[in-house]
């Protein structure tokens, strides 16, 4: 009789606990949203782009963000910055093995695992995969207005992306790539 009132008692407790909260999550706007990517050459010139988002949700207690995950459609990668042709020759290298392998790998992954902060301005971290490899990855984001917005680097090195790093490859000179890319994330959500 006691353990049927203890687990009623536990039961109760977890139910109630659930029915208070407020966890909610929020579908992204892929078409809405925006993924913008640029390349540096050690030089100091820059190459840019787009890339799609294929899904992705937000997850908030309240109106606080607590985690989510978005998909880029890794295939959908675009160069923007030049003529079409070298556009269309520049965006076929990115697609490549030399760089992100997008046969094998259709599709980059972010999944927030910690999110801190208040007012709108959050420390996040998460897991980001790439080209099959997942590295724990730092950034500042804001959410407000339902838009989720952050401009971050990430050092392609470490998926396995070294073509044109001069920490890999000697005598490349004024050919060198920066290890490091930047993306701006606009989530509409």
């Amino acid at each position: 009789m006691k353990n049927r009132i203890t687990l009623g008692l536990i039961a109760f407790v977890a139910f109630a606990s659930l029915a208070f909260t407020n966890l909610v999550t929020k579908e992204v706007k892929v078409k809405e949203s925006t993924i913008k990517w640029t390349g540096h050459k050690v030089t100091g010139s820059t190459h840019y782009g787009s890339i799609k988002l294929k899904e992705g949700t937000l997850n908030f207690e309240g109106d606080k963000l607590i985690g989510g995950m978005f998909v880029m459609d890794m295939n959908s990668i675009q160069t923007e910055d030049m003529d079409a042709e070298k556009n269309a020759y520049l965006t076929g290298h990115l697609k490549n093995d030399d760089f992100f392998g997008v046969e094998k790998h259709p599709t980059a992954t972010l999944k927030i695992t910690n999110a801190r902060g208040h007012n709108h301005h959050y420390h996040v971290s998460g897991d980001l995969t790439i080209k099959g490899i997942t590295k724990i990855v730092s950034f500042e984001m804001t959410v407000k207005d339902n838009t989720a917005s952050t401009k971050f680097k990430i050092d392609r090195t470490q998926f396995d992306i070294k073509y044109g790093s001069a920490s890999f490859f000697d005598n490349l000179k004024d050919k060198a790539i920066s290890d490091e890319f930047d993306l701006d994330v606009t989530l509409k959500f």
